[in-house]
């Protein structure tokens, strides 16, 4: 982990980078079938998202590995990395209640940005809710984890709320463009006084290619 030296304050900050990925494409997106707490294995396609990710990620030095419960997310990172890894619940897709495993076009609309109870009369979570445990746990697992670089695999609602809270302008840019594609990559810089996240890069490894460097810059 390397650190940062305030010439102004004397303060010494250490940073640690967060690598957000989400899972490779599943049956349920393919099908446009709405998936939070429901589960469908990797397609084809979706074994190849997370192999280019591992690919583009292959000089990075996992310290730790988390996924979420869902195996989407688990069979992606065993396809970025041999790594260990940890399952959390915490970082589990927003829970969409009874309309778990129907068509995605029954979804109430804009659901995401200006309906977002949408989904509690109907025993799912509100996005508020999937918010803040997933941000609570991602702030857990910065904060004890030692190492510099810390991989989570999650999903696209998670990461969309994510990218939401600590970079707005560039969430805006990719909801206008369809959301954040299976196996994108956002990197942060974490400061750990602050507890705050910057947005150093997002990647589309299956659009972009890779590079032999850390990660592609788009």
């Amino acid at each position: 982990m390397h650190t940062i030296i305030d010439k102004i304050n004397f303060e010494v900050v250490d940073m640690k980078k967060l690598y957000l990925v989400r899972h490779g494409q599943t049956l349920f997106n393919e099908l446009h079938m709405t998936q939070g707490w429901c589960d469908s294995p990797l397609t084809e396609l979706g074994r190849k998202q997370a192999k280019e990710a591992g690919r583009s990620l292959r000089n990075v030095d996992f310290s730790a590995v988390y996924t979420s419960t869902s195996e989407r997310t688990s069979d992606t990172a065993e396809l970025i990395t041999d790594k260990p890894y940890t399952r959390l619940k915490a970082l589990k897709e927003i829970y969409f209640g009874l309309y778990e495993g129907q068509r995605e076009f029954t979804q109430p609309k804009n659901w995401f940005v200006d309906n977002t109870d949408a989904f509690v009369p109907y025993g799912g979570e509100s996005v508020q809710e999937m918010a803040e445990r997933f941000e609570i746990c991602v702030k857990a697992i910065m904060k004890k984890e030692e190492g510099e670089n810390i991989l989570i695999v999650s999903h696209g609602c998670t990461i969309g709320t994510f990218l939401d809270r600590f970079a707005p302008d560039t969430m805006q840019l990719i909801r206008n463009q369809h959301g954040i594609p299976n196996c994108g990559i956002a990197v942060f810089e974490y400061e750990s006084e602050t507890e705050n996240f910057v947005l150093e890069n997002l990647v589309d490894p299956l659009r972009w290619g890779h590079k032999d460097d850390d990660v592609v810059k788009l």
